[in-house]
């Protein structure tokens, strides 16, 4: 018995001197690797922001990812490492045993955590995801939309996109869409200069784009503007009903019409929002229909939070943009369409007296829409 004892009590001793000696490895490899001696290009490829955005953001998260262990690996890197996950949507062992950061797994999955948590932070996200809630906010974001589409009175334009994540324990008919996969609907609003003005990422895939906006605090707040007398409205495709703050498309619109123009600049207006989300995605790719977050769908959520206040952050230091491949493209298309199919600008099935209150606020939206395609010319 004693020898199994001594056996045991050496391959334990072994062990340990493996840990230990990996972990020097490790620490001697970061140590000798700083990634912002790498050229600007790999740089950017990697973390997908330049490093002067990288170090400014890097000094804004410092007060929220504090260093108690002074073991611990720098802010810094930590920053660098949630980078390279949102980035590469891969494994959090390849972002972590890479050649720059040489860290364990478990390093890297609380470094992602601590990062998320801090670009979720109030302060962060109301300091990058901001939706105009002044009359001057909104006239700029109206006139920007003005200039580039020549369509007036757009305070945003809005869509839904789909966001895998692992089949949840909890509630997992919510998550479960038309693609027989488990996502989060992510609801984005942006403006002409693909700037996220506001996302909503505490829906499941189940849920339709038009029951994510009829659920949301901003269709009650614009509709109190539009009340108060401002003309002010979203473009949505035809996954949205109609209403008085709520433009969208005319299906069927005869040819050479007015109706007909109005669809076609409102097609190529909120196309914006599509490429929004393109671009979006084309930088954090983790957030692919064809990747996989594997966290809980309150957790993807956040990441999916931080990854907008990033792509905000991108669009506002003037980063380059990028844009999704062919194949990512159409892929995320197919998405789109099979997953509000069943969806198209239907309001939910009401009883009386709510379905004569749906019927007025119908009838109001066609109204306001029908004066605002007597308005409109070619340019």
């Amino acid at each position: 018995m004693w020898r199994i004892q001594r056996i045991l009590r050496l391959l334990d001793a072994a062990h340990r001197v493996d840990v230990d000696n990996r972990r020097r490895q490790l620490r001697h490899m970061r140590e000798r690797n700083d990634p912002f001696d790498v050229p600007d290009a790999e740089f950017v490829a990697t973390y997908r922001l330049p490093k002067e955005t990288v170090l400014s953001l890097i000094e804004e998260l410092t007060p929220f990812l504090n260093r108690p262990d002074p073991r611990d690996i720098s802010v810094a890197r930590k920053v660098l490492i949630a980078l390279g996950f949102f980035a590469a949507g891969s494994y959090q062992r390849g972002v972590g045993q890479g050649a720059t950061h040489g860290v364990c797994q478990s390093t890297v999955s609380r470094a992602i955590a601590e990062v998320t948590d801090a670009l979720n932070h109030p302060q962060i996200l109301t300091k990058y995801i901001v939706f105009p809630r002044t009359p001057e906010a909104r006239n700029t974001v109206k006139r920007r939309f003005f200039e580039v589409y020549n369509f007036p009175g757009i305070v945003g334009c809005i869509d839904g996109t789909h966001v895998c994540i692992l089949r949840p324990a909890q509630n997992e008919e919510e998550y479960f869409n038309r693609k027989h996969t488990h996502s989060l609907n992510v609801q984005i609003i942006c403006d002409a200069d693909l700037i996220i003005l506001s996302v909503d990422a505490s829906h499941g895939g189940a849920t339709h784009d038009s029951a994510v906006w009829n659920g949301h605090p901003l269709k009650e707040y614009l509709q109190g503007l539009y009340d108060q007398g401002e003309a002010v409205w979203l473009l949505g495709d035809s996954g949205y009903a109609q209403r008085v703050i709520m433009m969208t498309p005319i299906v069927d619109a005869t040819p050479g019409t007015r109706e007909a123009l109005y669809t076609d600049m409102h097609v190529k207006t909120r196309n914006c929002v599509e490429r929004c989300i393109g671009v979006l995605k084309a930088r954090w790719r983790c957030l692919l229909a064809a990747r996989m977050l594997h966290y809980k769908p309150e957790k993807a959520a956040r990441i999916v939070n931080a990854c907008v206040v990033l792509h905000n952050v991108a669009r506002k230091t003037g980063a380059p943009l990028l844009e999704l491949t062919p194949e990512e493209e159409e892929e995320e298309r197919r998405e789109a369409i099979e997953g509000q199919a069943h969806a198209q600008g239907r309001d939910p099935p009401a009883q009386q007296p709510q379905q004569r209150r749906v019927d007025r606020a119908l009838h109001a939206g066609r109204e306001a829409r029908a004066s605002l395609v007597a308005q409109l010319r070619r340019r």
